[in-house]
């Protein structure tokens, strides 16, 4: 590499010590099952023509799946897992472009419903 290009898997910055500089932060995921549900219906919305690219976002206190129509756009939704809302109104929440919270519950596969109604709840 020239010009002071490096590879994106390097990492720059200082880390505390006994601390791996690759280890993320406390931070909220999605697991393996919300991930296969949400990429799902991304795929179906692609194939449909309707979306075009995504983002994920790991924070301290909640994990975004933002959808985009076109890339250099702001996201037509993000799908919200926030584990402090849990007990309250759900940790799952659909939020539209405007901030506009679209739905809201404790399953995922109800809340994308919002999204998507053709998807339907199969028990296991």
């Amino acid at each position: 590499m020239s010009n002071g290009e490096t590879e994106p898997s390097e990492f720059h910055g200082g880390a505390a010590a006994g601390v791996s500089p690759l280890a993320p932060a406390s931070s909220v995921t999605f697991d393996r099952r919300e991930l296969n549900r949400i990429f799902g219906l991304y795929g179906r919305k692609v194939a449909a023509g309707e979306w075009r690219d995504y983002a994920i976002d790991f924070l301290r206190d909640r994990a975004v799946f933002s959808v985009f129509r076109r890339a250099s756009e702001v996201p037509i939704y993000r799908i919200e897992k926030n584990p402090k809302l849990a007990r309250r109104q759900g940790a799952y929440s659909v939020i539209s472009a405007t901030g506009l919270i679209v739905r809201r519950g404790h399953e995922l596969d109800r809340v994308l419903r919002a999204i998507d109604p053709s998807l339907s709840v199969v028990a296991g």
